[in-house]
């Protein structure tokens, strides 16, 4: 057994351990890519994308996010779409899969350049100037135009799971949005204009995961459906629980149980929560996994209209006590 491994990367490796570099920068230096993956699998080097590398010990960050694509981005590109919203900060806003693989780098060159990169996915696109922001030196989709592309480009459901994501980090209001997709009249004609025009009145900040932007579009789309409402509290003598989706009035919950979030380890604490809900405080759950929401064939906004169908037909139940009018119990 070997106790004398590094931490980490010590200044006598022979790659950069201040900033990141590529795998052609490390074979330059004689390091092969087979110590390169052997690094990158006992955590000693982070491979944020194909071809680039950093050592685990580089605290994440803008600066470092910039590091990363300068060294692949060339200077008539512009960051687009994920990667660009990757850039932005937006939480879970990959596709995904992609915290398991590496994704490629999206952008898209202004017109009349041609690039051939095995390292991202890319093609042509129009910009307006004020589309395009700098950061460092580096041409990327601004916010809004981030928001956009995204809505457009997307199948639908992973389409608001990304504007929910990129709204959590706007620096435009939700007005900006319905004028620029429904007004304005830039994106009149484009592909997927029609669907981001959907969409976009159902994008909120309070969605916690991707599912639950799915299982949030699903309840929209349902007729006869009540308000939505998003991480309700409710009290309990540990804390305080909150509902992924619900319509507390009439105490009707929707809890999304994920793999990666909710895993063996956490099924007795879920089951225990999901319990209490039921039995102490009267209220309807229905726990989604993801086969309930991904898997072909399955319609989640069926079996979340069936479940507010339920809550309504046992809603005048809740008031029963058990007393007759003059407020004695017939048993005595």
């Amino acid at each position: 057994m070997n106790s004398d491994a590094p931490t980490f990367l010590g200044p006598d490796a022979p790659i950069p351990i201040d900033r990141p570099f590529t795998r052609a920068m490390a074979m330059a230096e004689g390091v092969p890519p087979r110590r390169l993956t052997a690094w990158v699998s006992r955590g000693l080097l982070i491979n944020p994308m194909r071809g680039i590398f950093y050592a685990a010990q580089l605290s994440d960050g803008l600066d470092l996010r910039l590091s990363c694509l300068s060294l692949v981005v060339p200077e008539y590109a512009v960051v687009t779409d994920r990667t660009a919203g990757w850039l932005s900060g937006a939480p879970m806003i990959l596709a995904p899969g992609d915290h398991l693989r590496v994704p490629p780098v999206s952008m898209h060159l202004r017109p009349g350049y041609r690039l051939r990169n095995p390292l991202c996915k890319s093609g042509e696109r129009t910009f307006l100037a004020h589309e395009i922001c700098e950061i460092q030196g580096l041409a990327v989709t601004a916010k809004l135009r981030t928001t956009v592309d995204l809505g457009m480009g997307l199948r639908p459901e992973s389409a608001f799971a990304a504007m929910c994501a990129m709204a959590k980090v706007a620096d435009y209001e939700r007005d900006d949005l319905l004028f620029e997709v429904r007004e304005r009249g830039r994106f009149a004609g484009y592909r997927g204009v029609r669907q981001i025009r959907v969409l976009a009145p159902f994008v909120r900040t309070e969605y916690g995961s991707g599912p639950e932007c799915v299982l949030g579009l699903a309840w929209e789309g349902q007729p006869g459906m009540p308000a939505l409402t998003l991480q309700h509290p409710v009290s309990h003598p540990d804390g305080t629980y909150y509902l992924d989706l619900s319509c507390p009035e009439l105490k009707y919950g929707v809890e999304y149980n994920g793999p990666r979030w909710h895993g063996a380890e956490r099924a007795a604490y879920d089951a225990k929560r999901i319990a209490w809900l039921v039995e102490h405080e009267d209220w309807i759950i229905d726990v989604f996994e993801s086969a309930d929401v991904y898997r072909p064939g399955c319609d989640p906004g069926l079996r979340l209209r069936q479940g507010i169908e339920r809550a309504r037909r046992r809603y005048g139940g809740l008031a029963w006590t058990g007393q007759n009018r003059y407020g004695d119990s017939w048993l005595g």
